[in-house]
């Protein structure tokens, strides 16, 4: 995930050191690596990690505890943000929010004829919605990055994984209307790279 993390740094411009910065599914391996890279490369100070467990996602003492070591102030939050109302929330918490990066995201893998309704929004809301609530919550403040964790699978296609396609190629057209209207804004493709989740 080397070079997702590095495309972070890129979207900003070199100027994401300032503020704090929100990373969804930011428990996660993706998320972990993502705010590990913002704080050790481009010197961000605060980061709020954001995940449906918080505190109860595995292993997130020890990342904590590297992120402290790094000298920065972390902040773990439990949230579901496919729901509206809790993002509002969140993002009204953080006080001199700079960089959003949206990495969460469920899959629930299935053949077209097994993707119900509720498959498909359990995959849409927190990648989709979530990615849209960020959005809209987020265009009046100053951000420096707004960066999206898309997927191949949106690009390429993936064996049983429509719902999850369609999330992520949400994702993708979101970057664009951010950037259509003047904000900061890149959806990243990424795939299996150096690390499996």
């Amino acid at each position: 995930a080397v070079g997702a993390v590095g495309a972070v740094g890129a979207v900003g411009g070199g100027g994401v050191g300032g503020g704090v910065a929100l990373v969804t599914g930011g428990t996660g391996l993706l998320g972990g690596l993502v705010a590990r890279h913002l704080v050790s490369v481009y010197g961000v100070g605060e980061v709020v990690l954001v995940s449906r467990r918080g505190w109860g996602a595995p292993g997130v003492g020890g990342l904590v505890g590297e992120l402290e070591g790094l000298g920065a102030r972390v902040r773990v939050v439990a949230c579901d943000v496919g729901d509206r109302g809790a993002v509002a929330e969140l993002v009204g918490s953080v006080v001199g929010l700079s960089v959003v990066v949206h990495a969460a995201g469920v899959v629930d893998d299935g053949v077209v004829g097994s993707l119900d309704g509720g498959r498909l929004v359990g995959v849409l809301g927190p990648k989709a919605l979530g990615a849209w609530y960020l959005h809209e919550l987020t265009c009046g403040l100053d951000l420096s990055a707004f960066v999206l964790f898309s997927s191949a699978a949106g690009v390429l296609g993936n064996a049983g994984q429509g719902s999850y396609a369609a999330a992520n190629g949400f994702l993708d057209a979101l970057a664009v209307h951010r950037r259509a209207q003047g904000l900061p804004g890149v959806s990243i493709a990424w795939g299996f790279w150096e690390e499996r989740s």
